[in-house]
């Protein structure tokens, strides 16, 4: 039943926007994320981005003058989290672009996790970390990973995958006639 809908990975999320072009210019220039085609066929305004394994599909609001105002950063709100390199370099850019953010440490097991909170244009709440820190210890068996390596456990799924491929389009058919005992 672990994964009965036999589920591969996230693909996307969507946010509503206030205004798509702010949005846009936030998730590529403070996040990283860079534009990618989107359907032609849709009949309202948006734009699709891409990075670090994930989409986001901004959606133009219908009404953005009642969209809620969101100005407290509470952690406990919803949020995407993503795990950095230097959450040094993370805290000096976004003092450098006037974001305000807070931070926070959580401590586990004598494992120290540094967050650092913030909001996007519209007020959805973005966490940067350094979560792989933190052993991903599932509830039920003795299995303890660590974020990257389970990502990197995927990424081996994968390459020996596409090494058997390799292999098995590199083999020479056999012909039957070849297999005859006459």
């Amino acid at each position: 039943m672990a994964n009965s809908l036999g589920l591969a990975s996230l693909n996307h999320i969507s946010l509503v926007c206030r205004s798509v072009e702010k949005s846009l210019d936030f998730y590529q220039n403070v996040l990283g994320f860079f534009p990618i085609r989107r359907p032609g066929s849709f009949d309202f305004d948006g734009a699709w981005l891409f990075s670090y394994g994930i989409g986001i599909h901004l959606l133009q609001s219908e009404d953005p003058e009642n969209m809620p105002n969101k100005s407290r950063i509470n952690p406990k709100d919803n949020h995407i989290s993503f795990q950095c390199e230097s959450m040094s370099a993370v805290e000096r850019k976004l003092s450098e672009l006037g974001i305000a953010y807070i931070q926070r440490t959580v401590e586990e097991g004598g494992i120290q996790v540094d967050q650092l909170f913030f909001h996007d244009p519209d007020g959805f709440m973005i966490e940067i970390c350094n979560c792989d820190n933190l052993p991903v210890i599932p509830l039920v068996g003795d299995t303890v990973m660590t974020c990257s390596r389970v990502n990197l456990q995927k990424q081996q799924q994968q390459q020996q995958k596409q090494q058997q491929d390799q292999l098995m389009s590199s083999l020479v058919p056999v012909k039957e006639d070849y297999l005859s005992c006459a």
